[in-house]
């Protein structure tokens, strides 16, 4: 019985692995996946043709507006002076970038608007213009918006030509930076382009003054000998001392 038990089961077993063949590289019951798109992909490869566009094409073009990682786009249009007066950055900026900014600038700004600042650059010194470039150390430039530096470097201005091919989104502004620290230290706005800016001083006041003093008043008593400061501790447990005598009478 046992033997007849184990016949039938390997026949089985015989005619499931045979059922379950290819024949002919044809798969004739494939059965089912559980997840096909796993198994086979329903992703076109690149540069292929793609019945799912009017093109044909797989590989399509960015999004109208999209910005590539690590790219910053500043959203100006020229000729908006509007937008140019309002137009700032959150970018703040190392010490040692800074100092890049300072290269830029007498790189492509100082030929004109001179490494001092001062619109005495070459050119202008040389007598070859007419017109003075900007001194940024004026009172008509000490707090000009960073919005208008910016779409002066990006789009010129006047005589002065465009300088989006010479210096990036960053590198215009590490420029501007640059300006604005020069100009803080020449009677201009508070600079806040740092990393880490320095807070400004407080003006002295009347309170300021008046909150100060008695600290400077009670500073000499620190410097009284100890054998005199201890006098009324002394005294106090002499005292002290006498109530209880008194009180033992």
């Amino acid at each position: 019985m046992n033997k007849i038990k184990s016949i039938v089961v390997a026949s089985l077993g015989l005619t499931i692995c045979l059922a379950s063949c290819d024949s002919g590289n044809i798969r004739r019951t494939p059965g089912h996946i559980y997840a096909p798109d796993m198994t086979y992909s329903r992703a076109y490869d690149a540069y292929t043709s793609n019945p799912n566009f009017a093109d044909s094409q797989t590989s399509r073009l960015p999004v109208a507006g999209a910005i590539a990682r690590g790219h910053m786009y500043d959203h100006l249009v020229e000729n908006d002076t509007n937008a140019y007066k309002t137009y700032t950055t959150d970018m703040r900026f190392t010490t040692d970038e800074l100092g890049e900014g300072k290269r830029l600038f007498n790189i492509y700004c100082g030929i004109c608007h001179g490494t001092n600042l001062d619109g005495q650059g070459p050119l202008f010194a040389s007598g070859k213009f007419a017109s003075m470039p900007a001194n940024f150390k004026d009172a008509k430039y000490l707090h000009m918006p960073v919005g208008q530096m910016y779409a002066a470097a990006k789009y010129g201005k006047n005589m002065m030509g465009s300088y989006a091919s010479q210096l990036d989104i960053k590198q215009r502004w590490m420029v501007i930076a640059y300006i604005k620290q020069v100009q803080s230290q020449n009677g201009g706005d508070a600079f806040i382009f740092g990393t880490s800016p320095a807070p400004a001083a407080a003006p002295a006041t009347a309170d300021t003054a008046k909150a100060s003093k008695p600290m400077a008043m009670a500073t000499p008593a620190m410097d009284k000998p100890a054998d005199k400061m201890a006098a009324p501790a002394k005294a106090g447990a002499k005292k002290h001392s006498s109530m209880e005598a008194d009180g033992s009478k």
